[in-house]
């Protein structure tokens, strides 16, 4: 085991040094401090407790809050080498023991647990896995004043007292300064140094949407998806029948795409949620219930089809985008509708006052004419001194008019309806609408009945909402929304201030899919990117683990950039340590030299198995012929496989018998399982290895196609 926390970053998680604060983290736990984190989604919050995790004697216990979010951080932490496991109401008790069992006899290091689970079992759980420290993830769900309260954490704080001697780290991705004191205050933690990382996620872009139709919004997304066919991207709703309804409106489009939401059966949210991570589902459209349990490195994208309820959710839920530190995209979509529904939703909660400013603040963003990065980043106590660059008011600066006039007219119907009517009626009057119930109201005979007919509805919702964003008018939200003028609305009613409007910006073009030519499209840096990436996936199946848990984009990017060709020039790579290179690396190795031959130049997608079949004829064996190309064996018998499939070998009976064949056939059938080598591995007690199960599918897969 390596002493230092350094050599503990390079040798499991294969990178040279740590993020700005991580390694400042990693001492004061390893001296036996409590700190407290606050890090942006994908900013490195689990290495500041898995590197200590390593050094400080016994099991570091992780409290955390869903049971897919510990079963991904403890494949990834087990595909680095690391003994991890964790402990959840779907293992049985005598699997629950023997994990137990393992902590007990210091075979495991990291330990993760839910806090009902740990709570309701403290004494064995302790017992047995002796803790050499807490780790609390998601640690604002603890305060009452958090986006994402949740009632069984608040028994945390007794860990505190009955553990004196060992460190306590309280984690979140996002936190106010109210929040921050309460997660201190109800973990009972002892003067802890406090960590506030950049919450400035640069690789996000950042694009609001203001006022599009439904119909227009639904085309605009499936043709955003549709010139990003190779990515992953999340869709928030407001309402599960909206999550329902986009995601089947997406696959009218073609697009493979599912939704999520907290009503459906657990099965099928897992289904879900398990096909998003192994990018076997392409577009997820979900309610904030799809949130902690997403430790996706992949996703290119996030889109709010609704504006979100405050900016805690807003930051966190587009957090999810660009985990791996590359660009990725986020758009949020806002109408006069959702803000309507927010209110009402807010002003109905417990906590009414600081919900609704919460929502103020949200909207305050959506509506902004200045660099929406700096107040995102205002929100969260962080001044950003430059304008960002990567947001659509930096790449489309707004224009500003004299709006008196326009305000004015507005304002007028407003007080001539006796501001008892929301916006609906007010737009309906302004435009000289005949609708049964204007007329019914008398509104048509008002003097202010159709002076505003040149302005077409949408435009005018946009303009009420820059009003609602700068104090002339607000809503009453226990009259049904009533408008009603403010004090500073009034001076500008009568004349005495005037009103400075943002031009309104032409709602988004749709974007076309334009196929450019293939030399522009792929360059060689991106076809290996793509090879690298189908490796990986053949790992990820056989694996039964999610893609990112191999390697992330990042690295493969790194990998498709520098193209190493030895040992010692892939563990240079950012993200390769030595466990993942010993298991994995070669054939990695293997298909960058493949690519490049001799030469540097590209090769035809068939040519490395067609010069396997070349050797395999001229009657070496498949370790002759591995040792030949300096492949991997493995490699050569997915090489075999492929060629059988495609019909280029006529027999493949002397690797694997029909017996062989048959037990294979029986365990696919009985777990559904066509592709993944690793469930079928285990269902077999580990008797059929991996290269004669990989052939095994071929005979079966070659057989359906026949037939």
């Amino acid at each position: 085991m390596p002493s230092s926390a350094r050599e503990i970053l390079k040798k499991y998680f294969g990178y040279d040094n740590f993020r700005p604060q991580q390694e400042d983290i990693v001492n004061q736990i390893v001296s036996g401090n409590d700190v407290l984190v606050l890090m942006p989604t994908g900013g490195g919050k689990s290495i500041c407790y898995q590197v200590p995790a390593l050094i400080r004697d016994g099991v570091c216990i992780v409290i955390s809050p869903l049971i897919s979010l510990m079963k991904d951080q403890v494949d990834a932490l087990r595909s680095n080498g690391i003994a991890a496991a964790f402990l959840n109401s779907s293992q049985s008790f005598q699997e629950q023991q023997a994990i137990l069992e393992s902590c007990y006899k210091k075979e495991i290091a990291l330990l993760y647990v839910s806090p009902e689970k740990l709570i309701g079992e403290l004494t064995m759980i302790t017992q047995m896995a002796r803790p050499s420290m807490f780790a609390i993830d998601e640690a604002h769900c603890i305060s009452a004043w958090g986006h994402d309260f949740r009632p069984e954490y608040t028994q945390l704080g007794l860990l505190r007292e009955k553990f004196s001697n060992v460190p306590f780290v309280a984690l979140t991705a996002t936190a106010d300064k109210v929040t921050r004191k309460d997660i201190v205050k109800q973990l009972n933690l002892r003067n802890p140094e406090i960590f506030i990382s950049s919450f400035d996620r640069k690789n996000l872009s950042l694009d609001v949407r203001v006022g599009v139709k439904t119909k227009q919004k639904l085309q605009e997304i499936a043709e955003f998806i549709d010139v990003r066919r190779d990515s992953s991207g999340i869709i928030y709703c407001l309402s599960r029948n909206t999550c329902e309804d986009v995601a089947q409106a997406l696959k009218n489009y073609g697009i493979n795409a599912a939704f999520y939401h907290a009503g459906m059966p657990a099965e099928a949210r897992s289904k879900v949620q398990e096909e998003f991570l192994k990018d076997e589902l392409q577009v997820v459209c979900a309610t904030v219930a799809f949130g902690m349990g997403i430790d996706k490195s992949n996703v290119r994208w996030v889109i709010h089809y609704n504006l979100p309820k405050n900016m805690e959710g807003y930051y966190q839920e587009i957090g999810r985008a660009g985990r791996d530190g590359l660009p990725s995209e986020t758009i949020l979509y806002y109408n006069y509708a959702d803000l309507l529904m927010l209110n009402k939703f807010a002003a109905e909660s417990g906590q009414s006052e600081i919900n609704l400013e919460k929502l103020n603040r949200i909207q305050h963003y959506a509506e902004a004419d200045i660099c929406r990065r700096k107040i995102l980043l205002n929100y969260f106590s962080e001044n950003l001194e430059q304008n960002c660059g990567n947001c659509d008011v930096c790449k489309n600066p707004r224009k500003h008019f004299n709006g008196t006039v326009l305000v004015q007219k507005a304002l007028s119907a407003i007080a001539r309806m006796g501001e008892k009517e929301g916006a609906s009626m007010l737009i309906d009057v302004l435009r000289g609408s005949r609708k049964a119930e204007v007329i019914e109201a008398g509104y048509d005979k008002l003097k202010t009945h159709g002076v505003g007919s040149e302005i077409g509805a949408i435009d005018w919702q946009r303009y009420i909402m820059q009003m609602l964003n700068l104090g002339i008018i607000e809503m009453a939200y226990d009259e049904d929304f009533a408008l009603k003028i403010t004090a500073y609305g009034r001076d500008i009613l009568f004349g005495k201030s005037k009103a400075e409007l943002t031009v309104l910006q032409p709602l988004v073009k749709k974007e076309k899919s334009v196929a450019a030519p293939k030399a522009e499209r792929y360059n060689q840096e991106e076809e290996l990117f793509n090879r690298l990436r189908q490796v990986r996936r053949q790992f990820s199946l056989e694996e039964d683990v999610p893609a990112y848990v191999i390697f992330s984009d990042a690295t493969l990017q790194q990998m498709a950039k520098e193209r190493p060709l030895s040992p010692s020039e892939m563990l240079e790579i950012s993200g390769v340590g030595e466990f993942k290179f010993e298991k994995y690396g070669q054939v990695f190795l293997d298909t960058i030299s493949g690519f490049m031959g001799s030469t540097g130049n590209l090769k035809q997608k068939g040519d490395t198995y067609l010069e396997t079949l070349t050797l395999l004829k001229e009657g070496l064996t498949v370790s002759q012929v591995a040792a030949k190309r300096k492949l991997h064996e493995m490699t050569i018998y997915s090489h075999i496989a492929n060629l059988y499939v495609n019909n280029k070998i006529k027999s493949i009976n002397a690797l694997v018998s029909s017996e062989e064949v048959e037990t294979v056939r029986e365990a696919s059938r009985i777990l559904n399982e066509k592709t993944a080598l690793k469930p079928l591995y285990e269902y077999l007690h580990e008797e059929i290895p991996y290269h004669k199960i990989r052939l095994a599918l071929a005979v079966i897969e070659r057989e359906e196609l026949v037939n």
